[in-house]
Order: structure tokens, then sequence, then C-alpha cells
């Protein structure tokens, strides 16, 4: 379901406010009639809300196409969310870095716990 919808996004979706949207993941209920799919993009809140505004208007488009090209018995309705993993992760490793530099934090000189260390 991830590449299909990557690939109405980038071959058949027209919308300029969808321009450069990668999809990350798609989580698909049990019963299969509703599907979040996290999507990335970079910019600030109003890029966000432009791509939110986007899949507004592209989101029958696409439920419609996503039921033909997977020959799906029930359409899943579809709701679209900011993946907002990769800024935790960037937030978390600049949390770490602080923390070592302050002398918090130890590690050698490779960044790895060594074996002769704990002997």
């Amino acid at each position: 379901m991830r590449v299909v919808l990557t690939q109405l996004l980038q071959f058949e979706v027209n919308d300029p406010r969808l321009a450069g949207i990668t999809v990350s993941v798609v989580r698909l209920t049990a019963d299969r009639s509703h599907a979040r799919i996290y999507f990335s993009l970079i910019g600030d809140e109003e890029r966000e809300r432009q791509a939110d505004d986007g899949f507004t208007a592209a989101s029958s488009f696409m439920r419609r196409e996503l039921g033909r090209r997977m020959r799906l018995r029930t359409i899943p309705s579809l709701e679209f969310l900011r993946d907002t993993s990769y800024e935790y992760g960037d937030h978390m490793e600049r949390v770490f870095q602080k923390l070592h530099d302050d002398g918090i934090l130890a590690s050698d000189e490779h960044g790895e716990d060594s074996e002769e260390e704990s002997k």
C-alpha cells in the first residue's frame, strides 16, 4: 500500500502542495477499514498545513486509485499524519551530544563500549 501511495504522489497527483512528500509508514486497522498514512516533509508548520490541504483535496482520488490498483474488497478510509520520528531522532541525538560534551555521558574513542574496560 505504501508503494502504491508513493507512486500516486510522485506520478499521478499534480498538486504542488504535495511535492516532495515521502510516505514513511502505513498502518492499517485489523479490519482494513482505516489506514493511517504517515508522511515526512521538509519545511515548517506552514508547509505542513499546505500538505494537509493537499491531502484533503487528493484523498478521494488516492483512495479510488488505491482500490483500483490493489483490487481491494474494502477500500480503507485514509488519514494522513506527519511522521515526526525523524525530528524526534534528531532531537535525541542533540541531547546525547550535549550530555557527552558536558561530560555526563562517557564513551571511548570510537563511540562504543570496549570489552577491555569491562574486564
